[in-house]
């Protein structure tokens, strides 16, 4: 099942991409999966919030969690570059492939229920406290316990094929074999203190090395909402990904040749 779900990830992005109905190009996919009965997901609620839902919150008799991540073309993040807001290409980006994770979880629970199996899918994004700035869903944070990636100093995953894209996810009550999770650093910053550009490229000071401040972040993405309000809902920024050295790849395994 792992095989079925994973190609049917990538056939599915792979014919988004051929269609030519977007601006928006993406990279093959990752997928991996997790034990809806891994203990990580009860500790979301105190990593995230207390109102973390676990998987078996959203499904009854859930079994699996599946995580996916789609990257971006590189010229993506390459537009994002310069100046202080985001560029277009990002905006609009973030746009289609929110679009597109809707329509790939529609397709994977029609995959799943033909199969004779039960799914529960979530926004890939917009369904956070506004106060508070977090979600009761955390795609990324659910990524991290499917073995996707490891969070890196700007407070975002880094997989292997890097930190420019974006995550769905999908519950289901079918049983596939989890994935397991990397161990090591994926961030150069966390793994030998040699790397610090994520903190240097944050236009207003919202990331520094001691801290995250999540509101003075999110006031740059309503900037830039309002300034890209023709293409759709783009509270986005991305600079702190647009270009570092954990753009594209897990840099510490280019480093080591091992990924520790």
């Amino acid at each position: 099942m792992q095989e079925t779900i994973s190609q049917e990830i990538e056939l599915f992005v792979r014919n988004r991409v051929q269609s030519n109905l977007t601006r928006t190009k993406w990279e093959a996919p990752l997928a991996a999966f997790a034990d809806a009965k891994d203990p990580l997901f009860e500790k979301m609620k105190e990593a995230v919030r207390p109102s973390h839902a676990t998987p078996e919150d959203l499904l009854k008799n859930a079994q699996t969690v599946i995580a996916y991540y789609l990257p971006f073309e590189e010229g993506i993040p390459r537009s994002n570059v310069q100046n202080y807001n985001a560029s277009r290409e990002w905006a609009v980006a973030y746009v289609e492939t929110n679009q597109l994770i809707i329509d790939l979880n529609d397709h994977l629970s029609d995959v799943l229920k033909k199969n004779g199996f039960s799914t529960k899918v979530l926004p890939p994004t917009h369904n956070f406290d506004t106060e508070q700035l977090m979600a009761d869903w955390s795609h990324k944070h659910i990524a991290y316990i499917a073995g996707l990636g490891k969070f890196g100093l700007h407070h975002l995953l880094i997989t292997e094929k890097g930190c420019c894209g974006r995550f769905g996810s999908v519950v289901t009550d079918a049983v596939i074999e989890s994935t397991s999770r990397p161990e090591g650093e994926f961030c150069l910053g966390l793994y030998n203190d040699s790397c610090k550009v994520c903190i240097k490229k944050c236009p207003n000071g919202a990331l520094t090395e001691e801290s995250y401040d999540r509101h003075k972040c999110y006031e740059l993405l309503l900037e830039n909402a309002d300034i890209y309000e023709e293409e759709g809902l783009a509270d986005v920024c991305g600079k702190c990904t647009s270009v570092v050295p954990c753009s594209f790849i897990n840099p510490v395994k280019k480093v080591t040749g091992r990924g520790k």
